[in-house]
């Protein structure tokens, strides 16, 4: 998303986060409708067109959201009105500002129901369990399939296992993946609730689990590291052997056996 588009877009967020964090539990019912307003957008590009057209008077554009979605709730209409007034380096743009406000929408619903920790977890552990089952993350995420068959698949295996913020949030991605791949996808949606606790995402794979006092620890270093509160996810996997590989963002810090050995054969080879 270009400068404009961004700036666009930080502005109505801004200004829908505390709307959103007081809504509780309705914030769910809020991030459906929005999303339900981005599947308008995706399905008309005419509709689109007529929102992000820069020669439209914004008053107009403001009339024609608030005429075709009357019924949704005044809040879902104020968010839209505010985004499709604005000025868009791309449409596509005003569609994914859509989309990033339903996500917040899901995610404040969560923190100020006190369980935004708890979603984040298992978000983690949603991207974990899509990593260690191709399988499942290839019916989850196959384009050919309809939208339905994969939430019936996610269905299965997720409901009334986790909480309804993580589920309708991992549901999102797979019924409409809007280009994106579900894995991507859900690992943007552990980093937004990371972002939305303050905290950076530490992801760690080690042969063992951690211990609380070691999490700790860890978040402490690498705290003093980049100067910023951490939150630590730890995968488990046997075939690292020993030691732990780290990655903050794009930087990687592999101190496993398996990398060390690694290394040494190819400086054998030459």
């Amino acid at each position: 998303m270009r400068g404009s588009s961004q700036l666009a877009r930080d502005k109505v967020l801004r200004a829908f986060d505390p709307v959103a964090s007081a809504a509780g539990k309705e914030g769910v019912r809020l991030a459906d409708e929005l999303f339900a307003a981005v599947d308008a957008l995706d399905r008309s590009g005419s509709l689109l067109r007529a929102f992000t057209d820069p020669a439209r008077d914004a008053s107009d554009k403001a009339d024609l959201a608030s005429s075709l979605f009357a019924k949704y709730d005044p809040r879902v209409v104020t968010v839209i009105s505010d985004l499709v007034t604005a000025r868009w380096a791309a449409g596509a743009d005003l569609s994914t500002s859509l989309e990033d406000a339903g996500v917040l929408a899901l995610l404040a619903s969560a923190q100020s129901l006190g369980v935004l920790s708890t979603v984040e977890e298992e978000l983690f552990l949603v991207e974990r369990e899509l990593v260690a089952h191709r399988s499942l993350l290839s019916a989850l995420g196959d384009r050919a399939a309809l939208g339905e068959g994969r939430v019936g698949v996610l269905r299965d295996v997720l409901q009334g296992k986790v909480h309804a913020v993580t589920y309708a949030l991992v549901a999102r991605k797979v019924s409409a993946p809007r280009g994106a791949r579900l894995l991507g996808a859900v690992r943007g949606l552990v980093k937004a609730a990371a972002e939305r606790r303050a905290l950076m995402v530490v992801s760690v794979t080690a042969a063992v689990d951690l211990s609380a006092a070691q999490r700790t620890r860890l978040a402490s270093i690498l705290k003093d590291a980049y100067g910023h509160d951490m939150q630590v996810n730890v995968a488990v996997d046997p075939e690292v052997l020993g030691g732990i590989k780290i990655q903050v963002g794009s930087e990687v810090v592999d101190g496993t056996v398996v990398s060390r050995l690694a290394d040494a054969r190819r400086r054998l080879v030459g």
